[in-house]
């Protein structure tokens, strides 16, 4: 779908969309094209039953003195109450709308109201609601019939002056580009992406800039990464360990340091996914039905590689590292067995009492590695970690563990901005002891109650003093059984923009 921003007011053809305020008033535009109607517009509005309620399409088909196909009149509220997450929303719901109707092209117009926001802010928002509604994973269709494929070719925008809404939109749909690199990576099947092809996948980054380096298992054997390399070694194919660097703010700390260490300024963010390409569970092997959506499984590192396409899309001011530990869990007479013992990069010792607990252990040598290395001065983990969340918090909200307040503060706002919401939750002492072991310094599960936090008291064990953390838990956001305003069925790569809205709100440039 092509989305262009015009200034034209009454286009000759195809559909035409104009928002309209809570009471059903129609802007000025609107206006011009219902005396052409012959006040058909104004008609179908005296009909409706609550006219200008957000969301709400009324369609008029095909109405005489026009030549369009037909108007679309959508439901914008009360103006001063749009935000740039309910213009998205508008948009996506209306990207699909025109997509079901079988329209080709549509030109969106009206959207300026007194105490809104400008047309050129609204018009960007709701293209960038349509370009991410738009998304679809066909490749692997080969007798898909015409009448089932999206009809959308063209959009266009109408706005009083294109080049302000051209560059809002331009940095949405950076972001937009990061978040399809998600959705591509995660749909695809088990058998096309593992750690080797995900690998592959990230060397297209390279010519946005980001720097990529690759740890083998021979690698990681010597860096003592234990933990990491027991969930893969029943695998054939080889684990690896991805590092992704994006340095927007490396010019800026070189200069102000004038050859001495950069400092804190100069530490970068560090984004750490759990990237295992297929769970089978090991040798604690899943129950057959569902097992196939284990594809997903590396959900983390899918948001990792999509944040990281976005930021140097865009050019983000800051520095970021993002690491993805990437494995496969299988069961073959050399994987992993319950019982076992592994030492981690840290030293520390883990019986594994479950091998279907394994992101845990992934994420664990990732996470040591990412402060060892780098040295970061935040640090931010996402992993597909456990269905406990999904009990306590369904498929639309993420779980937040963290051992830093304002880290949560900052994540649960820039969620909430971007409809990506997270929900902290508990962490302590109490549910610490409950991963004590006796025969190692500590085990991967801590039993059936509270499992979610219990997993991320694992986690913190590999977190060092002073390091501000995050352990973001998307087992239930990443994968959606139903389309939403700008997420179609499928992929979500919830977590993309989220990521992207915390560091600009609270780190580019500094």
């Amino acid at each position: 779908m092509r989305i262009s921003f015009v200034t034209e007011k009454q286009p000759k053809s195809g559909a035409v969309v104009a928002g309209l305020g809570e009471g059903g008033k129609l802007p000025a535009a609107a206006k011009e094209l219902d005396k052409a109607a012959g006040g058909a517009l104004s008609r179908a509005l005296s009909h409706a039953r609550s006219p200008g309620k957000r969301g709400d399409i009324l369609e008029v088909t095909a109405p005489g003195g026009l030549s369009n196909s037909r108007v679309l009149l959508v439901g914008l509220g009360k103006p001063a109450e749009l935000t740039a997450r309910n213009l998205e929303d508008l948009g996506g719901s209306l990207a699909a709308k025109l997509n079901a109707l079988g329209e080709s092209e549509a030109t969106l117009f009206g959207t300026t109201f007194a105490g809104g926001p400008s047309a050129e802010e609204a018009g960007a928002h709701l293209a960038f609601g349509a370009l991410l509604r738009s998304y679809r994973f066909d490749k692997y269709r080969t007798t898909e019939k015409a009448d089932a494929k999206p009809s959308l070719k063209k959009l266009a925008i109408g706005v009083e002056k294109t080049a302000p809404a051209k560059r809002i939109y331009d940095g949405l749909e950076k972001v937009a580009a990061g978040v399809f690199t998600t959705r591509d990576i995660v749909s695809e099947p088990a058998n096309i992406i593992y750690p080797k092809s995900f690998v592959q996948e990230a060397k297209k980054l390279e010519k946005l800039g980001i720097k990529l380096q690759v740890l083998g298992e021979k690698e990681m054997k010597k860096l003592g990464m234990g933990a990491l390399l027991g969930v893969g070694q029943g695998s054939i194919r080889e684990s690896q360990l991805l590092v992704l660097r994006w340095d927007g703010l490396a010019e800026k700390a070189k200069s102000k340091s004038q050859g001495k260490s950069p400092g804190k300024a100069g530490q970068p963010l560090a984004i750490v996914g759990k990237g295992v390409t297929f769970d089978t569970g090991g040798i604690s092997i899943k129950p057959a039905a569902g097992m196939g959506d284990m594809k997903w499984d590396m959900g983390g590192a899918g948001v990792v590689l999509g944040l990281m396409a976005a930021l140097a899309g865009r050019k983000a001011k800051v520095n970021v590292i993002g690491i993805c530990g990437l494995v496969e869990n299988m069961p073959d007479g050399n994987a992993q067995r319950p019982g076992d013992i592994v030492t981690s990069a840290s030293g520390q010792t883990i019986e594994v009492l479950n091998t279907d607990a394994e992101g845990r252990l992934v994420l664990a040598d990732a996470l040591w590695y990412a402060q060892e290395k780098f040295k970061p001065k935040t640090i931010v983990d996402l992993a597909t970690l456990t269905g406990a969340i999904m009990v306590s918090l369904g498929r639309s909200t993420a779980g937040l563990f963290s051992n830093d307040d304002d880290l949560s503060t900052q994540l649960t706002a820039a969620g909430k901005e971007v409809s990506e919401p997270l929900w902290r939750m508990p962490m302590g002492e109490e549910y610490d002891r409950m991963i004590d072991s006796d025969a190692a310094d500590m085990k991967n599960i801590g039993g059936r109650w509270a499992g979610s936090t219990t997993a991320a008291q694992f986690l913190q064990r590999f977190v060092q003093k002073g390091t501000p953390w995050a352990h973001l838990d998307i087992a239930g956001v990443t994968w959606s059984e139903k389309d939403q305003p700008t997420v179609p069925k499928g992929a979500t790569a919830f977590g993309v923009r989220l990521l992207d809205r915390w560091i600009r709100d609270n780190h580019e440039g500094k």
